[in-house]
């Protein structure tokens, strides 16, 4: 805002110098004529005085005549020159002769020179000199004056816009991290209130649409969570019968199949609650290395190769830190569980802590991630490598759901090359703020 307010001001400002400096020339050129005639009027009285004072003498006092009136005249100088001078042009010359008064103008119209014929050869000058410096400097203040009133009236006249465009900003940023219910609260009398209603209007219509999806995404995996049990209950009995082993096998196929239908509403539901911003994260300390520990217990017994070795690196002295403990370790008990599935045959994960937060990252030595496919592999059911399948591939949700889960904590979630050759996976928790 304060840049847009600068740049108007700077638009005025200029605008309005250039005016006075262009605009009077414009004028008096487009009617030098009618300032010509005023001029000679206004200086035709006291002209005639002046010739006065030179004809009641004889010529050779002239010279005598023009430094006392020069004297007695100042700032004005009173000057005596001969009409063929070089100084006068044709066109002024020609009228002298004639016994015409000449006069010449300067800026804003006001005369700089009003010439009076004695004779045929000789005429009387007078020039006004230039204003003196503290009289530019008065000039140059009231046209700081000015240039300050019209700040004045921009900031008076500005001041109810920028109150409500930052109030449209605030809501437009506060909506855009996922408080859906927010609104302007703009009335219609506002200069922007056509914009703000319009605002409001769009924003309770995502509101509605988002609010249907959760409710129908919610509905859709609880329907399913039921006849799933019921299907691996009945296959549970079924397979305690003595069966052909063919067909124990058909059986406990089918039984897979459906705990990893029961496993994709699970993060279906995981998801889903995650997109719900009236859910505040938990600020709960916990000392990190204990943390971290922990969530390796939790995936150690998932590990598909004993030769896989995961390293910790806990950078300086590690304190306590604030954080969801619930939300986070979700988070990275998915980039641990991604990094299972994609390394050669180490992993790392490494923590250090700041003044302004935590950092906690995630490498492996696998085939990593193409630049230009970093930012996608965060979307639901986005899957980089198309031709794996279900089991090395997972359903494309578990990064999308680390990354909803940093974000509902204020962190972010970010990929990049990593020093062991594959991908590393880096977060970032915010220091929480003292309420």
């Amino acid at each position: 805002m304060f840049r847009i307010l600068f740049r108007l001001y700077l638009v005025t400002i200029v605008s309005y110098s250039a005016a006075i400096y262009l605009v009077p020339d414009l004028v008096v050129m487009a009617f030098r004529d009618r300032f010509v005639t005023y001029n000679l009027d206004y200086s035709r009285g006291l002209q005639s005085l002046i010739t006065k004072q030179f004809r009641a003498v004889p010529q050779d006092q002239w010279p005598a005549v023009a430094a006392s009136m020069d004297k007695d005249f100042q700032p004005l100088h009173i000057v005596l020159a001969r009409i063929d001078n070089a100084d006068f042009t044709p066109i002024e010359q020609e009228r002298l002769r004639r016994g015409e008064n000449v006069v010449r103008i300067g800026d804003w119209g006001w005369r700089t020179l009003a010439v009076t014929p004695l004779n045929g050869e000789i005429a009387v000058q007078m020039v006004v000199p230039p204003d003196p410096m503290d009289v530019n400097l008065l000039y140059w203040s009231i046209n700081v004056l000015i240039g300050a009133s019209l700040l004045a009236c921009l900031l008076l006249w500005l001041r109810p816009h920028w109150r409500d465009l930052e109030r449209l900003k605030g809501t437009a940023e506060r909506f855009g991290k996922g408080h859906l219910s927010e609104r302007t609260q703009i009335g219609s009398s506002s200069n922007i209130g056509s914009l703000a209603n319009v605002f409001d209007t769009m924003a309770g219509d995502i509101e509605n649409l988002l609010n249907q999806q959760r409710d129908l995404l919610n509905a859709v995996s609880h329907e399913l969570r039921t006849p799933l049990t019921r299907l691996d209950f009945g296959l549970a009995l079924a397979l305690s019968d003595d069966l052909p082993q063919t067909s124990r096998e058909r059986l406990q196929g089918l039984v897979a199949h459906i705990r990893e239908l029961d496993e994709l509403v699970l993060e279906l539901l995981s998801y889903s609650r995650l997109q719900n911003p009236a859910r505040l994260p938990e600020q709960v300390e916990v000392s990190l290395d204990e943390f971290i520990d922990s969530i390796l217990g939790s995936v150690d017994e998932e590990l598909e190769s004993p030769e896989i070795v995961i390293d910790v690196l806990l950078h300086n002295q590690l304190e306590r830190f604030s954080l969801d403990p619930r939300l986070t370790a979700r988070a990275i008990q998915n980039l641990l569980r991604n990094a299972m599935r994609y390394c050669e045959k180490r992993i790392q994960i490494g923590v250090q802590v700041c003044p302004k937060g935590c950092e906690i990252w995630v490498d492996d030595d696998g085939i990593g991630i193409p630049e230009d496919e970093r930012e996608r592999i965060f979307e639901p059911f986005y899957r980089l490598d198309r031709s794996r399948d279900r089991a090395t591939g997972g359903f494309g949700l578990g990064l999308a759901i680390s990354r909803r889960a940093l974000e509902a904590q204020g962190g972010t979630l970010t990929v990049e090359g990593s020093p062991l050759g594959g991908a590393r996976f880096r977060l970032w928790l915010p220091t929480p703020t003292p309420t």
